[in-house]
């Protein structure tokens, strides 16, 4: 197995006018052999600060190809790279700075105030840089450190959507056998395919599905600053883009650019949908254009491929996940991790060279989540006899009402088949009678009407009555982090004490 780092250089050996990074804004092209040079200097940058081995490297900026070139610069340090969610507060940045004690923080132009109000509000003290500070002149490069597959090369810390984020210990081995799964899902990638990294690389889909990978195998990823949908499909188009991950909330912005026919996109062989359950208007959207529309899952505990539904499947299996990547072995147990009948619900356990080594200073609840030698991810699922996972929801997520389960992934489902609905989160609150009554928090799509009652009797056309909501609430929009995940605390928080629209 071979360090993060070695990627690359040993891509500038083989095939050093390869063209690895393309910068979206400037056209600037950088080959393998460019890029390892870069990669050397700029870790000659960091170790010129005082980065070694083990020390922590916080990231905080949009998509850029110096942030790429960083992140393999650490790496060839031995040192971790923390890349940070820039749309946290100062307040949770120095949370996570306490958590990580980063030896420097980098920063771009953007955020240079973001990262000094965090310094100053972290307790413990940081060196804060610029993000081009790790340039050095061409004759200054280090050498590469020797790292083991068990070495931890990034700290990706978790959304945070039930409780403080946690930072997942993902390895220099987890990363390879992750680029490895993704090479043996369906038809692969190859060096002759590129990508566009669009969605945030602080984000584990953003950096671990396409980009990482990509550069494993010797291909090209074409980095934008950030997501604007119809700037999106003209570097789809003019880049010849043809492997392509996106979150559900942008697939679904780009969907709706008006010209999105005059684009041509005859190489874009495989759109990948994850980080969220996708609506089912969307996935038709891109089918309906003649797209290969793939669904997956993943983790960041698992740098993250988990299961792909692979392109002769999307049909014949819509609304699974798919199998398990190639490295992995899942079971699907009760409350005592006893394995479950084929077909039924149970909590997803997997098993894999991808899974974390474990959680950044938490040993005990390290020791929980990864017992028994299985990860234990807190999804519900199912497993069919063919292998098909069918994600059923979080396990704190679902909803007990008048003892019967109901799983609010399905319900959101039915509720974006309504032509009024844009978006939509179902969630249980306490209820006198049931236990906890099932809610939607609904928005609706601009110049659309629908009332309480029009939408829970839409529900119950399709499913059983208990599944459906006894509650509805409109709102303008439904809250979610920078990877599109609904913020359902938050609901339960906003409307755990009041209502609004009530079915008996």
């Amino acid at each position: 197995m071979a360090a993060l780092s070695t990627w690359i250089t040993r891509r500038a050996a083989r095939t050093p006018d390869a063209v690895a990074l393309v910068d979206a804004t400037t056209g600037t092209q950088t080959t393998y052999a460019q890029f390892a040079a870069n990669s050397a200097r700029r870790a000659a940058a960091l170790r010129s600060r005082g980065i070694r081995r083990g020390d922590r490297v916080m990231l905080i900026g949009l998509n850029s190809t110096t942030q790429l070139e960083t992140i393999f610069a650490v790496a060839r340090l031995g040192a971790i790279s923390v890349p940070v969610n820039f749309r946290l507060s100062p307040a949770e940045i120095a949370y996570l700075i306490d958590d990580s004690a980063p030896a420097v923080l980098l920063h771009d132009d953007m955020f240079a105030e973001l990262a000094a109000a965090a310094a100053a509000q972290a307790p413990r003290p940081v060196d804060v840089a610029h993000l081009d500070s790790t340039d050095q002149p061409e004759a200054v490069i280090a050498d590469e450190e020797p790292v083991a597959d068990d070495d931890i090369a990034m700290l990706m810390y978790t959304s945070g959507t039930t409780g403080k984020p946690k930072g997942a210990m993902l390895t220099h081995g987890n990363f390879e056998w992750n680029a490895i799964n993704m090479l043996a899902a369906g038809e692969g990638i190859t060096p002759t395919d590129s990508t566009l990294a669009v969605a945030p690389l602080f984000h584990i889909g953003g950096l671990g599905l396409y980009v990482l990978p990509m550069l494993y195998t010797g291909g090209t990823v074409v980095v934008a600053p950030a997501f604007d949908p119809a700037a999106a499909l003209k570097l789809l188009a003019r880049y010849r883009v043809s492997v392509l991950f996106m979150v559900p909330a942008m697939w679904d912005a780009m969907s709706k650019v008006p010209d999105f026919d005059d684009h041509d996109l005859s190489a874009l062989r495989c759109l990948l949908c994850g980080g969220a359950p996708c609506p089912l208007p969307v996935i038709d959207f891109y089918q309906g254009k003649g797209l290969t529309f793939m669904e997956g899952f993943g983790m960041t505990e698992l740098a993250p491929a988990a299961a792909i539904l692979e392109a002769q499947y999307v049909r014949s299996h819509a609304g699974s996940v798919g199998r398990p990547v190639l490295h992995d072995d899942v079971r699907i147990v009760d409350g005592e991790d006893r394995d479950v009948p084929i077909g039924e619900v149970g909590e997803l356990l997997i098993a894999g060279p991808n899974v974390f080594a474990g959680y950044w200073g938490l040993p005990a609840v390290t020791a929980q989540d990864k017992r028994g030698g299985w990860f234990h991810t807190g999804d519900l699922a199912r497993q069919d006899a063919d292998g098909f996972l069918t994600l059923v929801d979080r396990k704190k997520d679902m909803i007990v009402t008048g003892g019967e389960n109901v799983y609010p992934i399905e319900v959101e489902q039915i509720l974006f088949t309504h032509p009024a609905v844009e978006d939509a989160a179902v969630i249980g609150l306490p209820d006198e009678k049931w236990g906890e009554g099932v809610t939607a928090v609904v928005a609706l799509r601009d110049g659309a009407s629908a009332t309480a009652d029009e939408l829970i009797a839409h529900c119950r056309e399709q499913i059983a009555h208990f599944k459906s909501p006894r509650r509805v609430e409109f709102v303008d929009v439904l809250p979610r982090n920078a990877t599109g995940k609904l913020l359902k605390r938050n609901l339960r928080e906003q409307f755990g004490s009041s209502g609004s629209a009530v079915t008996r």
